[in-house]
């Protein structure tokens, strides 16, 4: 096999977006490139290392052991050559490289909890960082950040992965709402029974596992969402009741869009951390950020307010 020069490094990028968008398509749509250029590329750096990295054709795309071999490598050099970056960078006294974030979504209206804050601070001192951001489901993002395809994740996490550091942040308050169209809406609080809860159709966050049902005594669930938008509209449906961050549904509610549903009785915390890899030697982008995202955390943050795992 020959040597590899920079041409081969930027060949080796495309080939990793291959492998983690799962194939053709979506890279395309990653990387700007068209499928005939993904294939030249794909082939020329097959050529250079000497194996076929992929399988591709009726059956799909699938890495072939090679492949993964090379997949891990890959990821592994250019983890190296970001920590490069950012060695040269603080010689220089910069943060210099690439920081991989990863959120929940529907936080960007939750002051405790929005990256926007902690992204202004932290980009008034490290405009040479190059700055990825992802939205996911918790399960998905802590995923991604054992692969090491993120750096920092955020969210409702399930603090139990190894080699993972999970740092408090705040406790996000949830509520049960249902739309202005909804048979509940226009009772009075008294009239809101159980059992009208357990008739109503159940729109559950798919990510919770139905907690949303466990923590209602719920029979069963008529709809299921990922994204909290997509909660938004299964509500002012109309018909369904469904869990949202107060943050969100508080803003509908105050324009006689949705109403709460026994908050006393429905309501709950959830748990928010911030969660990075255990790494050998020291990770400064990684851990800047983190210092903004905790000093956001408690600037809003009510001191009364204890957050535990």
């Amino acid at each position: 096999m020959r040597r590899l020069d920079n041409i081969d490094l930027r060949l080796l990028r495309v080939f990793l977006v291959l492998a983690e968008e799962g194939g053709f398509q979506d890279a395309q749509i990653a990387l700007n490139l068209s499928q005939s250029t993904l294939s030249t590329h794909l082939a020329a750096l097959e050529r250079k290392l000497g194996g076929q990295l992929c399988e591709r054709g009726r059956s799909g795309f699938r890495l072939t052991p090679f492949g993964q071999s090379v997949f891990t490598a890959a990821r592994e050099l250019f983890d190296e050559v970001e920590a490069f970056q950012g060695r040269i960078g603080r010689g220089r006294g910069h943060l210099v490289g690439r920081l991989r974030l990863g959120i929940v979504d529907g936080v960007v209206t939750n002051p405790r909890l929005g990256l926007q804050t902690a992204l202004s601070r932290y980009m008034t001192y490290a405009s040479e960082v190059f700055v990825d951001l992802e939205l996911g489901t918790p399960l998905a993002l802590e995923r991604a950040l054992i692969e090491g395809a993120r750096d920092i994740v955020v969210g409702p996490l399930s603090q139990k992965l190894p080699g993972v550091t999970y740092i408090p942040l705040h406790r996000e308050s949830q509520a049960l709402y249902c739309g202005a169209g909804h048979a509940l809406f226009a009772l009075e609080d008294g009239e809101i029974t159980h059992q009208r809860i357990e008739q109503a159709l159940f729109s559950v966050r798919s990510y919770r596992h139905l907690d949303d049902l466990y923590r209602v005594n719920h029979p069963r669930a008529s709809a299921a969402i990922v994204q909290m938008e997509a909660q938004v509209m299964m509500i002012l449906s109309g018909h369904f009741i469904g869990y949202l961050p107060r943050h969100i549904g508080e803003d509908w509610a105050r324009r006689g869009q949705m109403r709460v549903l026994r908050p006393e009785s429905y309501g709950f915390d959830s748990a928010h951390f911030a969660a990075t890899r255990r790494l050998k030697g020291e990770q400064p982008l990684v851990d800047a950020f983190v210092r903004e995202l905790k000093a956001q955390a408690q600037a809003s943050e009510p001191a009364t307010v204890q957050v535990s795992r």
